[in-house]
């Protein structure tokens, strides 16, 4: 939508929007996941302006069932995150192979999965942006990295929220020592406690959302909002649980699936560790 030319634009939006299609974006590797300055695969220029694709990626959420895969690759593997490029690869390419559907901890619906390119020959008109943007796709990503970090942290308030409304119901509902857990003053106080941080933690995603409604979301602050939340979601889940009692440990209720689903939201989307890199190099602090 913001990078692709006209023709790329009229290709594929429409079927992605309508679903005829799935998208992916094949970003991590085996050995680089937060460091995307780190990956190995290649996209190689040929003589006929094609570039010829090398590498696997891993983690790719949609892998599976994806159509069309945004692939980030080095097509100048010499210059660094200076010369990394986004190709649009398409199912049925030859060389281009699904691998194993990843067994996952939480977020089972969801596909995740490897995949591999094997001599992929790619068109030079499936460069995402066209020559124009060939060794720019590290920028491009760091662009659109703040509007998923939002994203991400939206999710956690609303799961967090969620959490924190089927708790209640339980422990009005449930029994101990012939009175509801809802009467006992540890389990008011914890309710309490969280949903007073969800509050405070809704107001500034909410504020993030103005921000990136008017395209003034920074990096830092996209940073902020992704790691602050999901660390609070966590959090929230492993108390909520903790009221649960054991049923809190059985898959078929609900907090128990959005305790397993929360803990990825710590991870994707760049670690929260690296989350805290980027904000403390915001505030002119240490770090290369």
């Amino acid at each position: 939508l913001h990078y692709g030319t006209p023709a790329q634009k009229q290709r594929w939006l429409p079927r992605l929007a309508s679903g005829e299609m799935v998208g992916a974006i094949a970003m991590s590797e085996p050995a680089a996941g937060s460091d995307l300055q780190g990956i190995k695969a290649t996209a190689l220029r040929q003589p006929d302006g094609s570039y010829l694709l090398d590498g696997s990626k891993t983690f790719v959420t949609n892998g599976w069932h994806a159509d069309l895969v945004i692939v980030v690759a080095k097509t100048d593997p010499q210059a660094g995150a200076k010369g990394t490029s986004l190709l649009l690869v398409e199912r049925g390419m030859k060389g281009f192979e699904y691998g194993k559907r990843l067994k996952k901890l939480g977020m089972k619906a969801q596909d995740t999965a490897e995949l591999f390119f094997d001599g992929v020959r790619v068109p030079a008109e499936n460069l995402l942006g066209g020559a124009a943007f060939e060794n720019k796709g590290f920028i491009c990503l760091m662009e659109q990295l703040p509007w998923e970090r939002l994203q991400i942290a939206v999710t956690a308030v609303a799961a967090a929220q969620a959490a924190i409304a089927t708790t209640v119901q339980y422990v009005k509902d449930r029994q101990v020592f012939g009175q509801p857990v809802a009467a006992f003053q540890n389990t008011r106080y914890t309710l309490a406690e969280l949903q007073t941080q969800v509050q405070v933690a809704r107001v500034f995603v909410d504020k993030c959302v103005e921000l990136i409604a008017d395209n003034r979301l920074d990096t830092a602050t996209a940073s902020m909002a992704k790691y602050w939340t999901t660390d609070l979601q966590c959090r929230v889940m492993d108390e909520c649980l903790q009221l649960h009692g054991g049923y809190g440990y059985m898959w078929e209720y609900p907090i128990t699936r959005a305790y397993a689903d929360a803990r990825v939201q710590r991870i994707y989307g760049g670690t929260n560790e690296i989350m805290k890199e980027v904000i403390s190099r915001a505030m002119g602090l240490g770090g290369r």
